[in-house]
């Protein structure tokens, strides 16, 4: 295609909204009208399934859920008064409670302010906030925030020790709806046990964000807890950052939560609109479509050009993969979904992996984020003319048109400025793309049975060894691992607990495996 037919394209299928100044430029996404289309009718469903979603219609029928983050930005769209007070008051709660701690009149024992946040999460709970930490924490915020989202010691144990100082003046803010997830729990006996070695009362420097009645809701209450905000059962971990989840660490670090909330509610104005031109959503999920053939054959690259959004790519990541990435659609027929999401940063890109972009298997899509104002105030020259921004400005344009030029899908997305606003509604966007796509597919994108499957399995690892253990308790002599796998009754278990064994001894925790190392079916082991 000639430069003048790329021209008349791009200004065809350019979106702009004026009120976010928001671009969405699909113009490079190689479809045609009869893919368009072929798609309507799917669109016009996938419409009306989305209406009914926010009217509060069951998303998941596995554990019978609606789905509700839309109303977090606009409650008056509540399918009942009770969830509108709920919305509505938790918001006023989030508020009030920052106000008092900025004041200092919530405030630790014997400090006269909190200075810093460590949140306790995990995906969900933890991916959003850290977003929206890095794209809009001040930088002087009137508390510095911490994360802890794994349960990996070492990774706890840097954390803890970058806050020794400052253990005392720590609010600790754990995040999960059932309070039986392992993560945010080990992460939470973890970090009481940092408090207790320094003397410190954990519980009046403690909140709690879950679910009512759960278990981490009942303990707060009976530890005496500063205080607990909802996790409410309609709102996905992925699809959590405009409720509690985010806007409680959010507005502790001075980010203008109403802000986010009016960008967000405005994108989903936007994108409501039942037609495919005037629906930002819906050219996103056309493009998608369109560039991975409708069955996830190509990877989703993310390349935004601004330091300050370099986690967008991860905040998507588990937004789109775990909302598309499904065995069976809605009629129970296997079809394998999903759109794997990777990413990095512009122009860093430009000197990691763009060879491959342009030159190797176009296994691929990418989407620019760009970001027109530089920085807060005017630039510097650096040459005659040109600015530092001039040049990020021109390495995206280049690799936009290096890409096209090899036949590789490109989207870009553009927005004035990296504010509270606009992140609000990036967030929206693409919580309605991921829905419309699902509906084009026929995938449910609102339940999750391989994160399930994936928890069950590793509780069942758990239970293993210590029926492992209890069996080695009882034998007086090293057994090797088959005898051992036959006692504890799981003959075709060798495997995993030969691993289960080694990381014990690795970390000293009273086994010894004897024998050839690299040849662990001749392996014995033995309790010290």
């Amino acid at each position: 295609m000639d430069a003048a037919a790329l021209w008349q394209r791009y200004q065809e299928w350019l979106y702009y909204h004026e009120g976010l100044g928001f671009y969405l430029d699909i113009s490079r996404v190689r479809f045609d009208s009869a893919l368009v289309a072929a798609l309507q009718p799917k669109f016009a469903q996938a419409f009306e399934s989305m209406a009914a979603l926010e009217g509060g219609a069951i998303a998941n029928p596995d554990e019978n859920r609606m789905v509700g983050h839309y109303w977090l930005r606009n409650p008056d769209l509540s399918p009942n008064p009770a969830i509108k007070a709920e919305i509505v008051e938790t918001l006023e709660k989030i508020q009030t409670f920052v106000s008092q701690v900025h004041s200092g009149n919530i405030r630790p024992p014997s400090a006269p302010k909190f200075t810093d946040i460590l949140s306790i999460g995990i995906g969900g709970s933890a991916l959003g906030p850290q977003f929206v930490a890095e794209a809009l924490a001040p930088d002087s915020p009137p508390l510095v925030i911490h994360f802890i989202d794994n349960s990996d010691p070492a990774g706890i144990d840097r954390i803890l020790h970058r806050l020794r100082e400052r253990l005392a003046t720590t609010l600790v803010i754990v995040i999960s709806k059932s309070g039986g997830t392992p993560e945010p729990r080990n992460g939470t006996l973890e970090v009481q046990a940092a408090f207790a070695a320094q003397d410190l009362s954990f519980a009046s420097r403690a909140i709690a964000i879950t679910g009512d009645d759960s278990k981490l809701d009942r303990q707060a209450k009976s530890e005496g807890w500063i205080a607990t905000f909802p996790m409410a059962d309609w709102v996905g971990g992925r699809t959590s950052e405009l409720s509690a989840v985010g806007l409680l660490p959010a507005a502790l670090q001075g980010i203008d939560i109403q802000a986010l909330l009016d960008g967000a509610k405005e994108m989903d104005i936007a994108t409501r609109i039942p037609s495919l031109k005037e629906n930002p959503a819906a050219l996103l999920a056309l493009s998608w479509y369109a560039a991975t053939n409708g069955r996830g054959e190509k990877d989703m690259v993310v390349l935004p050009y601004k330091d300050s959004l370099l986690l967008f790519s991860r905040y998507l990541q588990q937004l789109v993969m775990e909302s598309l990435g499904k065995e069976k659609d809605l009629a129970g027929n296997v079809v394998y979904q999903g759109i794997a999401v990777y990413g990095n940063k512009g122009s860093t890109d430009q000197h990691a992996y763009v060879q491959q972009l342009r030159e190797g298997v176009p296994n691929f899509f990418a989407t620019f984020i760009e970001v027109l104002e530089d920085r807060s105030g005017k630039s510097p020259e650096i040459e005659p003319g040109v600015t530092a921004g001039d040049y990020l400005s021109g390495f995206l344009q280049g690799t936009r048109q290096a890409l096209a030029e090899n036949q590789r899908d490109t989207i870009t997305v553009t927005i004035p400025q990296v504010n509270p606003r606009t992140v609000g509604a990036l967030i929206a966007l693409y919580e309605r793309a991921v829905g419309l796509y699902a509906f084009l597919v026929n995938i449910n994108a609102y339940h999750q049975p391989g994160v399930e499957a994936g928890k069950k399995a590793a509780a069942a690892i758990l239970k293993l060894q210590q029926e492992a253990i209890a069996v080695l308790r009882a034998e007086s002599n090293p057994i090797t691992l088959s005898v051992l796998a036959d006692k504890v009754g799981v003959p075709n278990e060798v495997e995993a607990i030969y691993k289960i064994l080694r990381h014990l001894q690795a970390n000293q925790r009273g086994v010894v495996l004897q024998g050839n190392l690299a040849k662990p079916g001749d392996l014995t082991v033995s309790l010290t």
